[in-house]
C-alpha cells in the first residue's frame, strides 16, 4: 500500500517556511504539530510538501461522515443557491424548520423538545446553563474531574482536566463544584467494575447531605465518555445511579454530547448505551462535520420564559444547517453506527493483543470509535507516561500517522467513521511499529 506516503522530512522545507511566520501571527493555542494541512479527502491528510497521512484524530471527532464528504459538499453548494444568513435567531427560516426536526427526530430526549442553535460546543454549554438557570433559579452546577466542557468562562468553570486550562483565568463561574467520575482503571477505592457500588458517587452524595443543599442545585452536566479527560468510559450503574441522584432532588441532568455524538460510538448518542434520558443535551464537532455549529436540545417546557433572553447572531447559519442535514441523512442512510461499533471491535482486539507485549500500555477502552488508550511506566504501579505517549505521537507522524493525544498521558483513536478499512488497518500497524520504537528508547 502506498498510503501513508512520506516523500521529504517532518516538517518538510515548505511547512517549516509557512510554520515560522505562522507562529508570528496566529495567538497560541493547542498547536503543536509540525505539519502544514493543504487538503484533507475522506481518511487522509496532504500537507504542503505532498506527504500524505492516515488520520486518526478525524479533526477531533469532527469528519464523523469523512473529510470533505461529497453528500455534505453538495448540500453547502445547493444552499448558496438561495441564502447564506438569514438572522435565523431574528427571523424565521425553511432550513432551520427543517434542521430542527430532523435534529429532534434522533435527540433522546423525552417528550415534547426544542434546540437552540450556536456556533461551537461551548457555546452549547453556555446555552444550557442559561436554561437550566433560569427555569430552576438554582445557583449552583455539578460537574465531575477531568470533564471538558469548552473554553469559556461558564464552559470553563465546569471544565476540570487540565489545570492550564484555568490558570489565571479566576475568579470563574461562583458556585460549581466537581466531583469524581468512574474512571474505573485508576479507582481510588481499588474497585473493579464489576465488584463497585459507584462508590465515586458517594462523594457526592454526601455533599449534598452535608454542605451543598439540593434545593441550590440546578443541574449535572457530564459526558457520556470523557474526552478530553482520556476517554474514560463509565461503567453503565454509574449514569444508573447519577441518574437517580438527580431525580430524588429534581435536580437537571445535562448531558455533554460534544465529543461523542454522531454515531461516533455505535450508537447515534453515546448517553444511549447508558438508558438514561437527559433533560438537556449539548452537540457540536461532528454536527456539521466541520463547519461552525452547535445546538442545545433540552425539553419544551425548559424553554426561555420570553424573547431575548438568549440570542445569537450566527448560530444556526444556514450553510451549517444544511451540512448538518446532509450529515445526519449520511449516517442513518449508511448505518455509520453500526460500522462504527464493528470496526471498534476489531481495533480493540488489535490493540489488546498488542497490550499483552508492550511493556507501557496501561489500558484500553471504548466505545466503537472512540477509544483510549493510555501509558504507564509500570503496569502495576499505573504511573502516568506522558513522556512516552508524547514520543508515540511524533513517531507516529513522521510514519504517516495522525494521532491526538488525551488525559494525562493516554493517546485517542477516532478517525472517520468512513475510513476504509485497509487504511485502518494501516494505521495500526504504524501505531504498532512507533510504540515498539518508543519502548527501546
Amino acid at each position: 500500500m502506498e498510503i501513508p506516503k512520506i516523500i521529504s522530512e517532518i516538517p518538510g522545507p515548505k511547512s517549516r517556511e509557512i510554520l515560522k511566520e505562522a507562529k508570528e501571527l496566529l495567538a497560541t493555542t493547542t498547536r503543536e504539530y509540525s505539519i502544514v494541512i493543504e487538503k484533507a479527502e475522506n481518511e487522509l491528510i496532504y500537507d504542503v510538501d505532498g506527504n500524505i497521512f492516515i488520520d486518526f484524530a478525524a479533526g477531533i471527532a469532527v469528519a464523523n461522515v469523512g473529510h470533505r464528504n461529497p453528500e455534505v459538499i453538495k448540500a453547502i453548494k445547493n444552499q448558496l443557491d438561495f441564502f447564506i444568513h438569514s438572522a435565523p435567531h431574528d427571523f424565521y427560516d425553511i432550513v432551520q424548520y427543517k434542521a430542527a426536526k430532523k435534529l429532534l427526530s434522533i435527540v433522546p430526549i423525552n417528550g415534547a423538545k426544542k434546540v437552540f442553535f450556536g456556533n461551537s460546543g461551548t457555546e452549547a454549554v453556555e446555552a444550557s446553563l442559561k436554561i437550566a438557570r433560569r427555569y430552576t433559579r438554582r445557583p449552583v452546577f455539578v460537574s465531575f474531574i477531568r470533564a471538558f466542557h469548552g473554553r469559556t468562562f461558564g464552559s470553563l468553570s465546569l471544565t476540570a482536566s487540565k489545570t492550564v486550562h484555568r490558570k489565571n483565568y479566576f475568579p470563574l463561574l461562583p458556585n460549581t463544584y466537581h466531583f469524581p467520575y468512574a474512571y474505573c482503571y485508576r479507582c481510588p477505592f481499588g474497585k473493579r467494575p464489576e465488584d463497585c457500588n459507584v462508590e465515586c458517587l458517594w462523594f457526592l452524595e454526601e455533599a449534598l447531605d452535608t454542605f451543598l443543599p439540593p434545593d441550590d442545585v440546578a443541574a449535572i452536566i457530564v459526558e457520556p465518555i470523557q474526552g478530553e479527560g482520556g476517554y474514560i468510559v463509565p461503567p453503565k450503574k454509574f449514569f444508573e445511579r447519577l441518574w437517580k441522584i438527580a431525580r430524588t432532588y429534581n435536580i437537571l441532568l445535562i448531558v455533554d454530547e460534544v465529543q461523542t455524538g454522531f454515531a461516533r460510538t455505535g450508537k447515534m448518542f453515546a448517553i444511549e448505551h447508558f438508558g438514561v434520558n437527559p433533560d438537556i443535551m449539548t452537540m457540536a464537532k461532528a454536527i456539521a462535520n466541520g463547519l461552525p455549529l452547535g445546538a442545545t436540545t433540552y425539553r419544551a417546557e425548559l424553554d426561555f420564559p420570553e424573547p431575548g433572553a438568549h440570542s445569537s447572531t450566527f448560530g444556526g447559519n444556514a450553510l451549517s444547517l444544511a451540512a448538518m442535514i446532509a450529515v445526519i441523512d449520511y449516517i442513518l442512510r449508511n448505518n455509520l453506527a453500526k460500522r462504527a461499533e464493528k470496526l471498534g471491535r476489531k481495533t480493540i482486539k488489535f490493540l489488546k493483543d498488542l497490550q499483552e507485549e508492550s511493556k507501557t500500555i496501561g489500558d484500553i477502552r471504548g466505545l466503537g470509535l472512540m477509544i483510549g488508550v493510555e501509558f504507564v511506566r509500570n503496569k502495576e504501579t499505573k504511573e502516568y507516561n506522558v513522556k512516552i505517549r508524547d514520543k508515540i505521537v511524533k513517531i507516529s507522524l513522521k510514519k504517516g500517522l495522525i494521532l491526538l493525544p488525551a488525559g494525562k498521558s493516554a493517546i485517542r483513536i477516532a478517525p472517520p467513521l468512513t475510513i476504509r478499512e485497509e487504511f485502518l488497518e494501516k494505521g495500526l500497524e504504524i501505531f504498532a511499529e512507533s510504540i515498539k520504537i518508543a519502548e527501546k528508547g
